[in-house]
């Protein structure tokens, strides 16, 4: 490993091209140790390396043979290529059952690493945490909480391994991939659900049902002096609000003060609106549910993103994600009443409108914010003016954000939605989300249903996690009373509200609509003859005058129109009883309440 190690480091040094670094010798260096029982990978190789899937694998093997009655692995899914994803469930009795977990009368902490494979601290993190409760060094972390640890998700990604996958990150010395097999990024998978690992991941959520869930990335970007960032969505802009203020109360305050302590600099997750000029302020990002933490926040699951910066040393950022979810063990630990009754109150609220889509503020507010100084320069590679970090703090006082505070679109949230029989796919999607859906098995017609028609639309230029989106304008039509036997019955009067209507509403965004799920609706398959077509319109005018009226009048208002006969056919046609009534019409049926 150790020569392995040097031969790699002499093929090639980022360190030459990336900005100084600031020096750093933290208290949390005393974390690692040289020798002694389940050393990891990573500290054998003194912070510079990380394992690959294989030696990962074995490691959680030995956590579990050294400590059998605190540890269990099992498999949650299997990636498209056929790799394990291997979870650790830590817990003080050996329950390890997922109605065990999920009834404790402790909180439980789901950590997850490696979505993004080449971003894989959590994992190394991960590991040392557990070493230390399996040899005893920290008995009283699971006789405060239970540990779900998921130390790679992106399992296919972690072995696309090399040395080039991230430019701007610091280590570790070869490193897995964004994207996993399939070429897609798991966290944009959060609502349309394409990819096993997280299906895999939320089905552990359902099961399990974690009070907390962290999710652990390294960002990319600006430089400054924060080497462990983390968020969620903020109060202002959140659908679980209760949630978020806890987090910011009690979470946050204990969280950092640990991060401080062990001499790692804390930093909220925003990101640089100009990265070749700081000065012109920070974008605060909300975060849809495509993501994990938007997903969370939507479904009232406690979620905490954090983003390690990249341009830190592997081991500074490892070693801060141990102090992290140190930090995040004992604040669960101390307040997860608190965190269970804002989840209560969440599911007990019932908005009638919820916004699905969010644009900056053009006026900003303002934050203290731990930079790095830097300077300009006009490139002459590039062609422009760029920034070159000189690896000196600088401190800004009154430093410009803009957060996504404008609303830019909202919906009104149904009183159900109906689902017909031929979508089992979407049914699935939904109970993996942990929607509750009913079949209908009653032949009674049901009266106040509405339908949304597409009234215009557009379709992406491009793929983009491997679909071609939608998006578009509606009208609802009411309709007359139907029997629904054997559609889906989807509720929004249950936990989940926020979620269903994101789901299910083609408005929003990161709808199953909007994600592609039913672009069949955009094709007509029926068509006219006009041999068959120019003597029924002739026939249909003559006995419909009110009918023949609209037909005169546009063919004298609109020129165009009455020079192009397919126009002039074509709207005869839709008036016909043959034209396909299903075209342009989105399936899933509202029912809204009085």
């Amino acid at each position: 490993m150790i020569a392995t190690i040097i031969m790699l480091s002499a093929t090639i040094s980022m360190d030459t091209y990336l900005p100084p670094l600031m020096a750093w010798e933290g208290k949390s260096l005393q974390l690692m140790q040289k020798n002694g029982p389940l050393t990891t990978d990573f500290e054998l190789s003194d912070g510079m390396a990380s394992p690959d899937y294989t030696q990962t694998m074995a490691f959680v093997e030995r956590l579990v043979a050294a400590n059998p009655t605190q540890f269990k692995a099992i498999d949650i899914g299997k990636s498209k290529a056929g790799r394990a994803i291997k979870m650790l469930v830590a817990c003080e009795q050996g329950k390890f059952s997922e109605s065990d977990i999920a009834n404790s009368v402790k909180p439980t902490l789901l950590i997850q690493a490696g979505i993004h494979a080449g971003e894989i601290d959590g994992k190394d993190a991960g590991f040392m945490l557990l070493r230390d409760i399996a040899t005893g060094k920290r008995l009283d972390i699971l006789s405060k909480v239970n540990i779900l640890f998921v130390p790679i998700l992106n399992v296919d990604g972690h072995e696309r391994r090399g040395e080039f996958n991230r430019i701007n990150q610091r280590g570790p010395i070869e490193m897995g991939f964004r994207t996993n097999a399939n070429n897609l990024n798991l966290n944009r998978d959060y609502t349309k659900l394409d990819t096993p690992e997280v299906r895999a991941i939320l089905a552990v959520i359902n099961s399990y049902r974690p009070d907390l869930y962290v999710d652990v990335h390294v960002t990319d970007g600006a430089d400054y002096q924060y080497d462990v960032t983390y968020g969620y969505n903020p109060q202002f802009a959140s659908e679980s609000p209760a949630i978020a203020k806890v987090l910011d109360e009690h979470f946050k305050p204990h969280i950092d003060k640990t991060l401080t302590k062990n001499d790692h600099v804390a930093g909220p997750l925003v990101f640089v609106k100009n990265k070749r000029d700081f000065k012109q302020g920070l974008a605060g990002w909300v975060a849809t549910p495509r993501f994990s933490n938007g997903w969370g926040d939507l479904a009232s699951i406690p979620t905490i993103l954090v983003e390690n910066h990249s341009l830190k040393p592997y081991k500074q950022r490892v070693l801060g994600t141990y102090v992290f979810l140190d930090g995040a063990v004992s604040a669960l630990a101390k307040d997860h009443t608190l965190l269970e009754a804002a989840v209560e109150r969440e599911y007990a609220s019932k908005p009638d409108k919820i916004v699905v889509q969010r644009s900056y503020a053009k006026q900003p507010d303002h934050i203290q914010f731990k930079g790095i100084s830097y300077k300009n320069f006009e490139s002459a590679i590039s062609g422009q003016m760029e920034a070159k970090y000189l690896g000196e703090p600088k401190f800004y006082d009154n430093l410009p954000i803009y957060w996504q505070k404008e609303v830019a679109k909202t919906v009104s949230v149904p009183k159900a939605f109906y689902i017909p029989p031929a979508y089992p796919d979407i049914v699935e999607k939904l109970r993996l989300h942990g929607v509750l859906v009913e079949k209908i098995t009653s032949s009674e017609e049901k009266v106040g249903l509405q339908q949304a028609r597409v009234s215009k639309h557009k379709f992406a230029s491009s793929p983009f996690e491997g679909r071609f989106r939608v998006s578009a304008d509606f009208a609802f039509d009411a309709l007359t009373a139907r029997s629904l036997t054997n559609w889906y019955y989807v509720s929004t009067d249950q936990n989940k509200s926020e979620l269903i209507t994101h789901l299910l509403h083609p408005q929003a965004p990161d709808s199953f609509f909007q994600w592609g799920e039913f672009n069949t609706i955009f094709q007509r398959t029926e068509y006219v003859e006009n041999y068959a077509l120019e003597p029924y319109a002739r026939s249909m005018l003559k006995n419909n005058p009110a009918m023949a009226l609209e037909f005169d009048k546009k063919i004298r208002e609109d020129s165009d129109f009455a020079n192009n006969a397919k126009a002039r056919l074509t709207w005869l046609y839709k008036k016909t009883p043959f034209y396909d009534q299903a075209y342009l019409k989105y399936p899933v049926l509202f029912e809204f309440g009085e």
